[in-house]
């Protein structure tokens, strides 16, 4: 069984603006990475991406941007819990995964955000991780959506 997972939302907002949102360490850092994002995401580069939920910074392969279109990233692999789970460990792996954003125009104006996840490993416990990262990456989306559309940082004190 391949471990992969794909979710998706559509945002109220151009595709550019959705775009940036996640593009723009600035902007991601207001409702996304509560610990700070440093770096752009643009192609080839390594970004530091924190949160108060996974403490300490870690880096972030960026493979691929096409802008307005995709991102394709790279990070390390766990093989355990989720951290944000009370009393829960993270077991580091010696691989990474691959995470695929597409950002696609809807007729209507608004746009539709895929995120797609694979390269787990077939154990238990990437198994646990990619559930966790499931999780997360929906999370994201619901912030991305309330950020973008309301203003509202969603992630604010949820976890500490």
């Amino acid at each position: 069984m391949e471990l992969k997972f794909r979710v998706a939302a559509r945002i109220a907002r151009p595709v550019h603006e959705v775009f940036e949102a996640v593009a723009d360490p600035r902007q991601l850092s207001r409702y996304f990475t509560t610990g700070g994002a440093q770096g752009r995401i643009e192609t080839g580069t390594t970004v530091t991406w924190d949160f108060l939920d996974f403490p300490g910074a870690f880096p972030v392969y960026v493979i691929e941007v096409v802008p307005n279109e995709r991102i394709v990233l790279e990070w390390d692999a766990s093989e355990g819990e989720a951290p944000n789970v009370e009393g829960a460990e993270s077991v580091g792996a010696d691989y990474r995964t691959t995470v695929t954003m597409t950002f696609k125009p809807l007729e209507d104006g608004r746009t539709l955000v895929e995120i797609a996840e694979e390269g787990w490993r077939e154990n238990q416990g990437a198994l646990k991780a990619s559930y966790g990262n499931c999780q997360g990456w929906s999370q994201m989306l619901c912030a991305l959506k309330a950020w973008l559309e309301h203003g509202i940082n969603l992630r604010e004190g949820m976890y500490k």
